[in-house]
């Protein structure tokens, strides 16, 4: 069992088109009409080495981004991103056990003006600002929601084990506080 604990990591937004999926892939995709073929070929295109539950978790979680973007008409250069997208943040979700959501809450907003606003070559304008409100609202009201849940399920659990140990001292702790006036002063010396 690895017992090291990583720290998070500071992440930086890079483009993602076309990053996991290619435009081939996403023409097969676009074929497909039912969730278990999908599903398919997400196993096939992400490397979902995972046992179950975890396995099932990931593949709803892409499974619904494609549904989502089949809704919201999404060209093939748009759903490929947004499935890097969340991957991306997916994965900086679970790469540490330590607490993160506000970074990779951050990371994702980063990712998404990335792919909204035209400076090349650090950013292209692939979403428009309603695609925008509709992939923000879609990530924030689905994934960060359940932020936690994906975190439970992903990261193995950490355990602190403390133990502590005082160096022997040389003043007699009262053992019996009767005096007020004593047990004052013993009190006020733990508040110091």
């Amino acid at each position: 069992m690895d017992t090291d604990v990583k720290e998070p990591q500071l992440l930086q937004a890079r483009l993602m088109m076309w990053t996991d999926l290619s435009q081939r892939d996403m023409e097969e995709m676009d074929e497909m009409q039912s969730v278990p073929d999908l599903e398919r070929l997400l196993c096939t295109r992400f490397p979902l080495d995972l046992p179950e539950p975890q396995k099932g978790v990931v593949l709803e979680l892409y499974v619904q981004a494609v549904l989502f973007a089949r809704e919201r008409r999404f060209n093939p250069e748009q759903t490929s991103a947004l499935l890097s997208i969340l991957r991306s943040v997916h994965q900086a979700n679970i790469g540490t056990p330590l607490d993160n959501m506000d970074a990779c809450f951050r990371y994702f907003k980063e990712l998404l003006l990335c792919h909204s606003v035209r400076r090349p070559p650090f950013s292209i304008d692939l979403f428009t600002s309603q695609e925008v409100n509709w992939v923000f609202e879609y990530v924030h009201s689905g994934y960060m929601r359940h932020y936690k849940l994906y975190r439970h399920v992903f990261t193995p659990q950490v355990k602190l084990d403390l133990s502590l140990t005082y160096p022997e001292t040389t003043e007699e702790e009262p053992s019996d506080v009767k005096d007020s006036s004593m047990a004052g002063k013993y009190f006020s010396v733990l508040r110091a």
